[in-house]
């Protein structure tokens, strides 16, 4: 145990009592930990929007704060769970608070550790305070764990995977039903997959501040998502989805964190996934992670990615490493090290895509498409042409052999300028996983 840390004795002040924040206190009241004086772990204080609205919990012997940064502050608790959630505002301010008077923080905030996460660090170190967050990425699914002390001894190169199920879902059921996007989102929303405004979702948001925290973890890097590349699943069509499965592939979306030399590449994107692919099994609203180590080789995590009961079992597992006194840098490296991994270049990324056109069916469409490919560097490894019924033209499907994504970039803008194309070709990855 570093020297100074400041070992809990279990009596905690919980901020947020959401779905997550109520399972959590329901989880110690049904299988309570213990400190190391052997007192089980007792919730002495919440703070939450609303005091009087009904909860799936008593908290009405609990001391109440309307302002989390009270109970951040209060001698009554020396644990702080932060459960607000949001980059900014109450939970950040709580958060910090907590960390300047040495207390442990534990948190599920992915986009608070996503963007603040060196400065956060940096305070945690400075008063000898551990930051846990193992419920900010996967829920119950021991990611975060998995990169922070069992993939220590090894060289890490590359972190890939499904982080997001609202995303999982959608694609999952698109495929499944036979039904479109909009349509899809809507079913989502009112099974409570979905958010009303869905946007940190489907955009990517979610997947991307997950990953950032995972490339942060896994190489030793100060989270920094701005640098992160991000795009969601809004654009997917049903129409590629089929063609898709036609080339023996399913579209997900894939979040992936990499190392190449010196470089740290972070991007979540819509990505063709070979069917017989542990990711492409991955269904309904399942997360799923990938950790390529050099000694170590390939580990597969798959797991529940939300809710409240994995979350909370997530939350009270760094609860209880807390209690153990256990002290680690908050990721992986002293804060005064990290360094801000930069954005993708695209002038250095390399890979696979496929190449969706939908053109008028006449004569010499298929040449031009090639010659304007070819012209600009592109060779095709597979080639599609199949009718598809109310698609308004003729899909014309492309797989790439690698190549240099700018490149790729550059053909795509001169095929936009073809005649004979009716809308903008659509582009997806075909990654290395």
């Amino acid at each position: 145990m570093a020297t100074g840390v400041k070992r809990s004795q279990g009596r905690v002040g919980v901020a947020g009592l959401g779905t997550v924040g109520a399972s959590l206190i329901g989880f110690l009241t049904e299988r309570p930990l213990f400190s190391p004086t052997g007192k089980p772990v007792t919730v002495t204080g919440v703070s939450a929007r609303t005091r009087g609205r009904a909860r799936p919990v008593d908290i009405s012997k609990l001391a109440w704060f309307d302002d989390p940064v009270a109970l951040a502050a209060s001698p009554d608790n020396d644990l702080f769970v932060e459960l607000i959630g949001g980059a900014e505002g109450p939970a950040r301010l709580a958060v910090e608070t907590a960390l300047r008077l040495g207390k442990p923080v534990v948190t599920a905030n992915k986009a608070l550790i996503a963007t603040h996460g060196a400065a956060l660090a940096t305070l945690a170190e400075a008063h000898h305070a551990p930051l846990l967050f193992e419920a900010a990425v996967m829920g119950g699914a021991p990611a975060v764990k998995m990169l922070r002390e069992a993939m220590v001894g090894d060289e890490v190169d590359l972190v890939a995977g499904i982080l997001n199920g609202t995303c999982n879902y959608i694609l999952t059921e698109m495929e499944a039903s036979g039904r479109e996007f909009a349509q899809v989102l809507a079913e989502a929303q009112r099974l409570g997959y979905a958010e009303a405004d869905p946007t940190v979702d489907v955009g990517g948001f979610d997947a991307g501040h997950k990953i950032t925290i995972l490339a942060a973890l896994a190489f030793g890097c100060a989270p920094t998502f701005a640098a992160a590349e991000v795009e969601g699943i809004g654009r997917i069509e049903l129409l590629d989805i089929r063609l898709a499965k036609d080339l023996g592939y399913r579209v997900k979306l894939v979040a992936t964190a990499e190392r190449t030399g010196t470089d740290v590449s972070v991007r979540v994107h819509p990505a063709l996934v070979p069917l017989d692919h542990p990711l492409a099994r991955t269904a309904g609203a399942l997360n799923a992670l990938f950790i390529q180590g050099r000694r170590i080789g390939r580990i597969f995590v798959q797991g529940p990615g939300a809710g409240g009961g994995p979350t909370a079992a997530a939350v009270a597992a760094d609860i209880a490493d807390v209690l153990t006194g256990a002290a680690r840098p908050v990721f992986q490296a002293p804060a005064s090290t990290l360094v801000p991994f930069t954005p993708v270049d695209t002038s250095h990324v390399h890979g696979r895509y496929y190449l969706r056109l939908l053109v008028r069916d006449e004569p010499g469409v298929i040449a031009a498409v090639s010659e304007t490919l070819a012209g600009a560097g592109v060779s095709i490894d597979s080639f599609l042409q199949k009718p598809v019924e109310g698609a308004g033209g003729v899909p014309i499907v492309l797989t790439t052999h690698a190549v240099i994504e700018s490149v790729l970039s550059e053909a795509v803008r001169r095929m936009a300028a073809l005649p004979a194309l009716l809308e903008p070709p659509r582009l997806i990855q075909i990654p290395r996983i």
